[in-house]
């Protein structure tokens, strides 16, 4: 028997259409695609747990900080004493004490130009630990979709090869490949749509946080430039 027999022999036959006859059916290329979008996934929603875990974890921490900061007033020593280095205003902190304690000899335009450039660099320093990562959730989220739909073009170029081989050009046996064809775009869309939205609110978090911290230098900056004592802040 050759093969387009073969084929109208196959197409004859009833066959329950669906995402695992789809899997069975695939070939190398898709095969291939199917493993790029579930790695995808599977890195988009450990990025995003982690990311998440760990800003819960320093937010709690920060929380801690800034309320001892607050207690402190007046007294850098005991800001020096609550300072946790693992956390974002505890490191901004530590800079600007630092900073201040360099140019205490210098001239207070100096002075607040070098405070200021310390307190801009650790902002960026921060702002770079809090973006760590999300380049890969917006690649994910742009790329995923196209990946599904590159899927489903070659789905449906094999569809319609072995539909011309069998010559059953009907509708029932062209929507059933080709609608199977389409389960790829909609995986990739199941990969995009969590990683934008984890993206975004990833951003949301980040912006929040990176404007607490732009408030705190500036209080931290007026507390230091106001004439009150370093008193040997170590």
């Amino acid at each position: 028997m050759d093969i387009p027999q073969t084929l109208a022999a196959q197409a004859t036959e009833p066959r329950t259409l669906g995402l695992m006859h789809f899997l069975a059916q695939t070939d190398a290329v898709g095969g291939t695609l199917l493993a790029v979008l579930l790695l995808m996934s599977v890195i988009t929603w450990a990025l995003f747990i982690n990311k998440v875990i760990a800003q819960w974890r320093t937010a709690s921490r920060s929380r801690r900080f800034l309320s001892a900061f607050a207690q402190a007033g007046e007294d850098l020593n005991q800001v020096n004493a609550a300072i946790d280095n693992g956390e974002p205003f505890s490191r901004l902190t530590r800079r600007t004490l630092d900073a201040a304690r360099l140019a205490a000899a210098q001239s207070p335009a100096l002075r607040d130009e070098l405070l200021t450039r310390s307190i801009r660099r650790a902002i960026a320093e921060e702002s770079h630990r809090c973006e760590s990562g999300l380049t890969v959730l917006a690649s994910i989220g742009s790329t995923a979709p196209f990946i599904g739909l590159f899927g489903t073009v070659w789905g449906v170029y094999h569809a319609l090869i072995n539909i011309g081989l069998s010559g059953q050009g009907t509708l029932d046996k062209v929507a059933g490949p080709v609608g199977e064809a389409l389960i790829m775009t909609a995986l990739g869309l199941a990969v995009a749509i969590p990683a934008v939205l984890g993206y975004n609110y990833l951003i949301r978090r980040n912006r929040t946080q990176l404007a607490s911290l732009d408030s705190h230098a500036h209080d931290l900056q007026l507390m230091i430039l106001t004439g009150r004592s370093l008193r040997a802040v170590a």
